[in-house]
C-alpha cells in the first residue's frame, strides 16, 4: 500500500493521517472524561461568583496528575513517533505502552505541573480584583504558563531527564525562544477556538493529537537548530 502513487496515494495517505489523529484523541479524550464532564458542569453551573465556583473543580486536583497528564505526555510520545517517522505496530498498543513506562514520572510531573498552575489561579483571582493593570499582567503570565507547559510535554518524551532536570530546562526552552512561543501559544488558541466555538466534533476526535503534532514539531524544530549550532561551535 506504501508503494501507491497519484491521487489514490495521497488519499491513502490523509486517510491514514485521520485515522492516526482520530484514534490517539479518542483513546486521550476517554481516559479524560470525567475531567471533561467536571469542567462543562462547571461551565454552566450558576454558581460563578468570586471564589465559590472553584469549590466545584476540587475534584479535578486529583485526576490531573493520575489522568491527564499521563495520557497527554502519552499523547505526545506518540506524536512524536510520528515527527520522528518511527514505526508503530499498532497505535492503542503503542499508546499504552507509553503510558505505562512513563506513569510514575509523569504523575510526579503532574504533581509538579498543577501546583505551578494552582499557584497562577490563586493569584490570578486575587489580584484581578485589586487592579486592572495586574489582571492583565496575570493574564500574559498564564499564557507564559500555557506554552511552559506544552514546551514540558514535548521535553519530557524527548529526553531522558529527571522532573526538577525537565521543570528547569523547560523553562529555559520557554524564555529562551519567543517564536516558539508565539507558534505554540497561536496554533492551541486557534484549535481551542475551532473545537469550543465553531466545530465542537473536533474535540473528542483531533484536537489533542493535532495540538501535539503541531507543538512536537515546532519543538523537533528548535532542537534541531539547537543541536546545529552546537556541532558549528565545536567544529570551530
Amino acid at each position: 500500500m506504501r508503494g501507491i502513487s497519484g491521487i489514490m496515494g495521497t488519499l491513502y495517505g490523509a486517510t491514514e493521517w485521520i485515522m492516526r489523529f482520530s484514534v490517539i484523541n479518542i483513546l486521550w479524550f476517554v481516559i479524560n472524561l470525567p475531567i471533561t464532564i467536571i469542567i462543562f458542569i462547571v461551565s454552566f453551573s450558576k454558581s460563578n461568583a468570586g471564589y465559590g465556583h472553584l469549590l466545584y473543580l476540587l475534584p479535578l486536583l486529583p485526576l490531573i496528575p493520575t489522568l491527564f497528564v499521563p495520557s497527554t505526555i502519552a499523547m505526545y510520545a506518540t506524536a512524536r513517533d510520528w515527527v520522528m517517522k518511527n514505526e508503530q505496530k499498532s497505535l492503542v498498543k503503542t499508546y499504552f505502552l507509553y503510558m505505562k513506562e512513563n506513569y510514575k514520572q509523569s504523575f510526579m510531573s503532574g504533581l509538579a505541573i498543577l501546583f505551578i498552575w494552582l499557584l497562577w489561579i490563586v493569584d490570578f483571582y486575587y489580584f484581578n480584583k485589586i487592579s486592572d493593570l495586574l489582571s492583565i499582567l496575570f493574564l500574559i503570565i498564564g499564557l507564559a504558563l500555557f506554552a511552559f507547559t506544552i514546551n514540558f510535554f514535548s521535553l519530557s518524551v524527548h529526553y531522558q531527564m529527571t522532573s526538577r532536570e525537565l521543570i528547569k530546562n523547560t523553562f529555559f526552552v520557554t524564555i529562551g525562544n519567543p517564536l516558539l512561543c508565539f507558534f505554540i501559544l497561536t496554533s492551541n488558541l486557534f484549535l481551542f477556538y475551532l473545537s469550543v466555538w465553531e466545530f465542537l466534533f473536533l474535540l473528542p476526535l483531533f484536537t489533542g493529537s493535532l495540538s501535539a503534532y503541531l507543538s512536537f514539531s515546532a519543538f523537533h524544530r528548535f532542537t534541531l537548530k539547537i543541536e546545529k549550532q552546537a556541532m558549528t561551535h565545536k567544529s570551530i
